[in-house]
């Protein structure tokens, strides 16, 4: 087999492969036996056919396509590994034409990794903000723990920021009820703004039994991006009563014995809390740095796959209904032209990413063993809340497995860096990353970097 590489762009190559007749010998024995099976000749049991008998009954022609079409997957990953190209999209395959006893030949093109020439990244300097802890964080956190404890009391009078009420609401758009929109005995806790927009405002001041009325644009559901008139009934109205902070509650809400015992631990944990922060902060200023330091040209074709990937969740989500798409928008206050305009800028900036993390990974030989492998698998399923077994079984069948390996090597490439970039805080410290993501040479970089 011949291959031969065309450079159509620093992103984008075409191969043209020509397959000598001969090296097809074995695909077209594969090809008559797959037709035995599926066609009847009378006087043959099934399978058993000659190949002449076969190749008469359904032409040569049905057969060299059923040739070309097994073996053009496995020819067109020869030529890819004779030719070191490295792609990253699908090709586009164009064959040339099928004469029986001519060899082979096609063309993919398809867009491969740009050249990348990656910064000395020991000359690389961030900043963040430094770690401040106060004596509010400590308050706050031990206002939480009091909080879980604490009990709901109901009261006589006005709903106010910071109750807990119990609704009935009901929706209506241009008169037709909207049922996914309704519900009874709703809780709901006012000003966390975690349900529909304006219905805090329209319930502050009523009491149990009271009703408002507000027109608000719903989010979700069939009738998405439309202006809704909402009734909103108040059934209840709570307060959360808190324990007091005293050695009774710090004994039965903790392990430790007295308030100034359970107050240095979560001073603690707040610090700890702090730094994860920052943590946080380091590995995003450090990529920032590096993708405005290194510039490269975009595989077009991978974009448009990531962009159209961006935004399927959002455009399946609404039925792929062109109209529900553009009144969901419009309630965001966007034009479709300024929405695909993000999305664009968003698909870019992921692939820039993940190309220049490849780049740093292959730089470095990084390698992922099974143990941080699994590692990942683990985290992913806890925080979707799921059997470790039953995640498995779903990256398996919706074959991500792959892709999960190239996050964590990307995460372990750009830990390395960070051991090697030089991080200040705003008050001029420098940084000690090593607690967070290890040093330069250390073989625990993406076990931190996950952290």
């Amino acid at each position: 087999m011949k291959s031969t590489v065309e450079q159509l762009s620093p992103t984008r190559v075409k191969l043209n492969v020509e397959v000598p007749f001969e090296e097809l010998s074995g695909d077209f024995d594969r090809a008559y036996q797959a037709l035995a099976q599926q066609i009847r000749i009378p006087g043959f049991r099934p399978g058993k056919a000659p190949a002449k008998i076969i190749e008469a009954r359904v032409g040569r022609e049905a057969v060299l396509e059923q040739v070309v079409n097994d073996a053009l997957p496995a020819k067109y990953s020869q030529a890819l590994a004779e030719t070191e190209t490295n792609a990253i999209s699908q090709p586009e395959i164009e064959l040339g034409d099928l004469v029986h006893g001519e060899p082979l030949t096609f063309s993919a093109v398809v867009d491969v990794r740009p050249e990348i020439t990656l910064p000395e990244f020991a000359e690389i300097k961030v900043q963040v903000d430094p770690i401040e802890i106060s004596e509010a964080d400590v308050e706050e956190q031990l206002e939480s723990l009091r909080s879980r404890f604490g009990t709901l009391v109901g009261v006589e009078r006005g709903v106010e920021n910071g109750d807990f009420v119990s609704l009935d609401l009901a929706a209506t758009v241009d008169g037709e009820p909207v049922p996914d929109a309704s519900t009874e005995g709703l809780s709901h806790e006012v000003g966390n703004g975690d349900l529909i927009d304006g219905l805090d405002e329209a319930i502050t001041g009523l009491k149990s039994g009271e009703t408002a009325t507000f027109t608000t644009t719903l989010v979700a559901g069939e009738v998405a991006g439309q202006e809704a008139e909402v009734t909103a009934t108040v059934q209840s109205v709570k307060v959360r009563e808190l324990p007091e902070l005293n050695e009774d509650f710090v004994q039965m809400a903790s392990e430790f014995d007295t308030v100034e015992e359970l107050r240095e631990d979560v001073r603690r944990q707040v610090a700890d809390s702090k730094k994860y922060e920052q943590a946080g902060s380091i590995r995003d200023a450090v990529l920032d740095q590096l993708l405005e330091d290194v510039e490269f040209p975009l595989p077009e074709k991978v974009v448009a796959d990531e962009l159209e990937a961006t935004q399927h969740q959002l455009i399946h989500a609404l039925g792929h209904d062109d109209e529900q798409v553009a009144r969901f928008l419009e309630a965001q206050g966007k034009t479709r032209e300024e929405w695909d305009a993000e999305s664009t800028v968003e698909a870019e900036k992921s692939v820039r990413t993940q190309l220049l993390l490849d780049a740093i990974a292959d730089a470095a030989e990084t390698e992922v063993d099974q143990n941080e492998l699994t590692q990942q698998i683990m985290l992913q399923a806890q925080r979707y809340g799921m059997p470790p077994q039953e995640f498995i079984q779903q990256l398996q069948g919706a074959n991500q497995i792959g892709a999960l390996y190239a996050d964590v090597r990307r995460n372990k490439a750009l830990a390395g860096v960070i051991g090697e970039v030089t991080v200040t805080d705003t008050n001029g410290d420098v940084i000690d990353t090593e607690t967070f993501f290890g040093g330069a040479d250390s073989d625990d970089e993406g076990d931190d970097a996950e952290a």
